[in-house]
């Protein structure tokens, strides 16, 4: 496991206190090399990683000037927590605690949020591990502002286009309605607490995936949990399925979702 995917197991629960802070900026003419503004559509939360203070504030400022909600955070640690509340990612590779590769696989690892990687690094290989490492696009700098802003479209508009997260969960004779968190088998319905529901629909969105016991009590418990916390669920879980063979153990790593 990656260090930038072990402090993704382990971040604090999303909220108040790990958000960047996000003051206001003024909204003023273009700045000075970039010409007029650029159209583009608005109302996105866009998440600017960058160590250098002075691009990222310039960026995150042009950003606000075209009617984005932007805001910027220096450390790989802290975009592995401020990634939920973003709908695009703007990451640079030189980080002073992560290597952006890490911090790009540790997100894509949970998140389906675009990723754009802005960096000073140009050279092919770079490229090519960047975009395998799960980015949707790849910017070099020096970058003009008009060709970040069209690929920041591009990318939005192909994520547009993508299905959507499936509501309902179809798993031989399990059903799950994602909407109204009703859970039936064989068409009898199952009374799940709201934990239980959580860990379910969790493991069934990642059919045949193992996922790691420490992503689980993140993501269904946040910080309220103790060690024994995923295993008496999942018992609970199997005995109101029917059957063990619904949560499947892998030993050492984790849980997935069987076949009942």
């Amino acid at each position: 496991m990656t260090s930038a995917q072990a402090l993704l197991d382990t971040r604090p629960p999303a909220g108040p206190a790990a958000a960047a802070p996000r003051p206001t900026v003024p909204r003023g003419p273009a700045a000075a090399g970039h010409g007029a503004a650029v159209s583009m559509p608005s109302g996105r939360r866009v998440l600017v990683v960058d160590a250098d203070n002075s691009c990222a504030e310039s960026l995150v400022t042009q950003l606000r000037r075209h009617g984005h909600e932007a805001f910027g955070v220096r450390r790989g640690e802290a975009a592995l927590r401020a990634h939920e509340d973003a709908d695009l990612v703007l990451l640079d590779l030189e980080l002073p605690d992560l290597d952006g590769l890490e911090v790009c696989r540790a997100i894509r690892s949970v998140s389906r949020v675009p990723v754009i990687i802005v960096t000073a690094r140009q050279s092919e290989l770079d490229c090519v591990l960047g975009l395998q490492a799960g980015a949707d696009d790849y910017v070099t700098k020096p970058y003009g502002l008009r060709e970040l802003m069209a690929r920041i479209e591009a990318v939005m508009r192909r994520v547009q286009w993508q299905p959507a997260a499936a509501r309902e969960i179809r798993r031989g004779s399990l059903h799950i309605d994602v909407n109204s968190r009703a859970v039936t088998v064989d068409g009898t319905e199952v009374a799940l607490t709201r934990k239980e529901f959580d860990l379910l629909s969790l493991l069934a969105s990642h059919p045949d995936t193992v996922i790691p016991r420490k992503q689980l009590l993140q993501q269904v418990w946040g910080d309220s949990w103790s060690r024994r916390t995923v295993d008496t669920h999942v018992s609970s879980l199997r005995g109101k399925l029917g059957g063990s063979g619904w949560i499947v153990t892998v030993r050492g790593v984790g849980f997935k979702l069987g076949h009942g």
